[in-house]
């Protein structure tokens, strides 16, 4: 079933159960799910850090339609960039490429999590989250993927804001509000994204470069992306440990940071001493794979310090 079209399953000799199976699977790859539980986690933390308790049931409601406003932004997402996926090896396999799901229907589901989720969260928690969940899920499709990726290299910088918004949505979802520390939480992932897309860029410069992308290591180089990568870093670990000077981390959340942080800022030297060569490959993926491990763990210890028990 991986391999068939939308059309042919209509015509091939399969059981209904694997057909719905295989047709479900494909519609949730739409919804990004990777992505998902990222905004999940982080809307968690920031729920959980908010001064003010919340209903358990209420918080439940509240990070299901924060993931499906995430899931829609994806599909909308997949939906506009079907052209550019078509041609990129990293995403050649997505749904709409590979023929699985049609493009109407992608547009259609987007369109439809992205009011469904909006509204019930205005509804059942309050309009301050469901307010920054429209501004997330309109951020994300309407200026990054249709205006910002197609046109800058500073694409992910300015529209990687659009994936820093679940912190601030979780913590409104649980006080009502915007404070400084939920915009705290919003800048450590949006000092966080250049430096962690960048590095995968590096390895797939070749596929946004013949997809018409003017991504980073496209548009001016290795080693301008590798000094901007350097950069963010240093700017992340600086904002990660900025929550201990405001309140909002204690001193097991700043050790934590610190060392986490030098280990982000350590492997980014790394990547600018490794820019040529088979060696800047590995160092690049390294990167990319301990910067998320590196969100998570930051994210993880204000949800250690806040305790669970917030929920309740």
């Amino acid at each position: 079933m991986t391999d068939t079209s939308y059309s042919d399953r209509q015509h091939i000799g399969v059981s209904g159960m694997d057909a719905a199976h295989g047709a479900l699977r494909d519609y949730l790859r739409l919804l990004k799910p990777r992505v998902m539980s990222l905004s999940i986690f982080t809307a968690l933390a920031g729920m959980i850090a908010a001064p003010t308790d919340i209903h358990p049931l209420i918080g439940a409601v509240a990070l299901l339609f924060i993931a499906l406003g995430a899931g829609a932004a994806g599909a909308l997402n997949m939906w506009y960039d079907a052209d550019i996926d078509r041609v990129m090896s990293r995403t050649a396999m997505r749904p709409i490429p590979r023929n699985l799901v049609p493009a109407e229907e992608a547009l259609a589901l987007g369109l439809f999590l992205s009011g469904a989720s909006v509204f019930c969260l205005g509804v059942l928690v309050n309009w301050a989250a469901a307010g920054l969940l429209a501004l997330t899920i309109a951020y994300y499709v309407l200026i990054y993927t249709m205006w910002l990726k197609r046109s800058t290299p500073q694409n992910i910088v300015i529209g990687g804001a659009a994936g820093a918004f679940p912190p601030m949505i979780g913590w409104a979802a649980a006080s009502g509000d915007i404070t400084l520390n939920s915009i705290l939480l919003f800048a450590i992932i949006f000092f966080w994204t250049p430096a962690h897309f960048w590095a995968l860029a590096l390895l797939r410069s070749r596929d946004y470069e013949r997809a018409g992308i003017p991504m980073l290591p496209v548009v001016a180089g290795k080693q301008t992306t590798c000094v901007q990568i350097l950069i963010y870093a240093v700017l992340t670990a600086l904002f990660a440990v900025v929550p201990y000077f405001t309140g909002l981390g204690g001193v097991a959340y700043l050790t934590v940071s610190a060392v986490t942080s030098s280990i982000f800022v350590y492997l980014s030297i790394d990547v600018y001493r490794k820019r040529e060569g088979h060696a800047a490959d590995k160092a690049a993926k390294r990167l990319f794979s301990y910067s998320i491990l590196y969100l998570f763990v930051i994210f993880a210890a204000i949800l250690a310090e806040h305790g669970l028990g917030g929920l309740v």
